[in-house]
């Protein structure tokens, strides 16, 4: 996956994505009032934008004469600009830490592991061990943990997540790779569940190894 910094970008770009920023939905005409060069340019600029996932074209119907397209930025656009959506959510649990103390963040942990298991289980609806590992494994793919499953020689799964989207919380609150354990666990009841490497711990990925339940 393409990894893309605003201030990386070359300067035209830059200012196409600071223009549509704020204006929301801008048209071409719109956008060359901030532009000296070329509007050929400008739209070549625009395409590879929109290549690259940053901003979207939609076309306009007119009553009268041919449809136009207005420009808004896609939400991979405005991640490109200052946020907090990193640091926020661990600042909050941090608060309500402070305000109701570790045992009311270690509720609200449990309780978001116990949806997530719900959600899981109920896209997976199968009773096919090996399906179900395929299945769990693009589920936590879309998350954004970059999996990857490989089969032993003795017959168990080892499912791989080289990235924690959410690091810096579980940094902080090691109570989500407990959870996420016992998430596991509970959508393979009829095997064992080991953990043999996790990132939180400095290890450069986590690695859950569920056991072959003929063997088990």
């Amino acid at each position: 996956m393409k990894v893309i910094s605003l201030k990386k970008l070359a300067k035209t770009k830059q200012k196409l994505l600071e223009v549509i920023k704020k204006s929301g939905r801008i048209t071409i005409d719109e956008i060359m009032v901030h532009f000296t060069i070329s509007e050929i340019a400008v739209r070549k600029h625009l395409h590879e934008l929109e290549k690259d996932g940053l901003i979207k074209k939609e076309s306009v119907k007119q009553k009268i004469g041919r449809p136009y397209h207005v420009y808004e930025l896609t939400g991979e656009g405005h991640t490109l600009f200052p946020n907090q959506y990193k640091q926020l959510p661990l600042d909050l649990l941090k608060d309500l830490e402070v305000l109701q103390g570790r045992e009311a963040v270690s509720d609200l942990l449990r309780q978001r592991m116990k949806r997530e298991k719900s959600d899981i289980e109920n896209e997976i609806k199968t009773s096919d061990f090996a399906e179900k590992i395929t299945r769990i494994a693009e589920i936590q793919d879309r998350k954004g943990c970059m999996v990857e499953v490989n089969q032993t020689v003795e017959g168990d799964y080892e499912i791989i997540h080289y990235n924690c989207p959410i690091a810096n919380i579980a940094i902080s609150y090691q109570e989500i790779c407990k959870n996420e354990k016992h998430m596991y666990k509970d959508v393979f009841p009829e095997t064992d569940v080991i953990s043999k490497s996790r990132i939180t711990e400095g290890d450069h990925c986590c690695k859950w190894v569920i056991k072959n339940p003929k063997k088990a």
